[in-house]
C-alpha cells in the first residue's frame, strides 16, 4: 500500500515538473522579427550596403533617430577615422546624403535633388575595357570591404568563389544573379544585399574578374 502510494505521489510530481517545464519554455519563446537584408533602393544606396553592412545590420541605422545630416556625416567619419571602416574619401558626402534622405531629416531648405542626381561616388566612371576593371568596380562599390581575395572577411574570399564555379559553365549568370539579387545560404547565413543598381556590363565585368582569381 504505502509503495502503491509512493508511486502514484511520484507520477504525479512527475507529470507537474513536465507540464512547468513544458510551460516555461513556451513563456520564455521570443520571436524576433527577420532582419532587413539591405537598404532602401537610391543612389548610393550600394555604398550603404557595401560599407554599413560590413560591420552591422540595417537595423542599426533604421533604429536611429531621424537625424540632420550633420549627425550622419560625424558618424560615418567617426566609424571611418576611430574604428578603420574602409569608407574611401570620395564616398563620405554621397554616404551622408543617402543616410539623411533615407533615414534622417533635411533642414535649412537643403535640397537632396542636385546633391542624388549624380552618381553615388566623386570617383571617374570606370572603363570596362581597362586590365583592372574588375577590381576598380569591386572598389566602388564596396565589395572588397566584405570580400577578400584569399581571405574571408565578411563574405567568402574570391579564390574560394572562383574555384567554386571553375567547370561551372554557367558561372557568369549564377554570380551576375547573386550580384543584382542577394541572398544567403550558398556560403552561410550571413546576409548579402542585392546591387541592383550595377548593371548588366558591369556586373559582366565583376564575374569574369571574380572568376580569374582561383
Amino acid at each position: 500500500m504505502i509503495n502503491h502510494a509512493f508511486t502514484m505521489l511520484r507520477h504525479v510530481l512527475t507529470l507537474a515538473f513536465t507540464a512547468a517545464l513544458g510551460f516555461t519554455a513556451t513563456a520564455l519563446e521570443i520571436q524576433l522579427p527577420p532582419e532587413t537584408g539591405a537598404f532602401k533602393q537610391d543612389a548610393g544606396a550600394e555604398i550603404a550596403n557595401g560599407q554599413c553592412l560590413v560591420c552591422h545590420s540595417v537595423e542599426y541605422v533604421t533604429t536611429q533617430p531621424p537625424m540632420q545630416r550633420a549627425f550622419w556625416k560625424a558618424s560615418i567619419v567617426k566609424m571611418q577615422q576611430k574604428y578603420a571602416a574602409p569608407i574611401p574619401d570620395n564616398q563620405v558626402e554621397a554616404l551622408a546624403d543617402y543616410l539623411t534622405k533615407n533615414y534622417g531629416v533635411w533642414t535649412n531648405g537643403t535640397s537632396t535633388s542636385t546633391a542624388l542626381a549624380a552618381p553615388a561616388t566623386n570617383a571617374a566612371p570606370v572603363s570596362l575595357t581597362s586590365t583592372n576593371a574588375g577590381l576598380q568596380l569591386a572598389t566602388q562599390y564596396g565589395c572588397i570591404g566584405c570580400h577578400g581575395n584569399k581571405v574571408k572577411i565578411v563574405g567568402p574570399p574570391y579564390h574560394e568563389v572562383a574555384l567554386k564555379y571553375a567547370s561551372d559553365p554557367d558561372a557568369v549568370n549564377k554570380i551576375n544573379e547573386q550580384i543584382h539579387k542577394g541572398g544567403s545560404g550558398k556560403w552561410g547565413p550571413i546576409i548579402m544585399p542585392p546591387f541592383p543598381q550595377i548593371n548588366a556590363a558591369e556586373t559582366k565585368v565583376l564575374a569574369n574578374w571574380i572568376l580569374s582569381l582561383k
